[in-house]
């Protein structure tokens, strides 16, 4: 029952990264002008980042029991995105604000691989809890 719970958590959690990911942003900037868009990206990704926090702490806690390997790769996007919400994402904010466009570029670069990654990872796990 546990593990089942996990691999619902984590198909939520999958599908929820791909969809404001691949969805909502790509949206927002063909329905807005850019700076509408991005400041109101600006105000979602908070929440965005509590849901993946949330939701990947949650699915670990659920298999941890049943599946280390699992529980260790969700707690592992848990806290890398504790990481990404506390510190890169003010620093991309401060890099927008300041007006410096390759600091921009680099940081967000890197925040998108961050969140690729964890797509991938949830979604190796769908795979792997099944």
């Amino acid at each position: 029952m546990m593990l089942s719970l996990a691999v619902l958590t984590t198909a939520l959690l999958f599908g929820g990264m791909t969809l404001y990911s691949f969805g909502f942003a790509a949206f927002l900037f063909s329905a807005m002008p850019a700076p509408q868009a991005g400041a109101l990206l600006r105000k979602a990704f908070p929440w965005f980042y509590l849901f993946v926090i949330g939701t990947s702490g949650a699915a670990a806690a659920l298999c941890w029991s049943q599946d280390a390997v699992a529980a260790g790769v969700l707690a592992a996007v848990s806290l890398s995105t504790v990481l990404v919400r506390q510190w890169l994402m003010p620093a991309i904010n401060r890099a927008t604000d300041a007006g410096l466009r390759r600091r921009f570029n680099w940081l967000h670069g890197l925040s998108v691989v961050v969140t690729l990654g964890h797509i991938v990872a949830t979604g190796w796990l769908l795979v792997h809890l099944r």
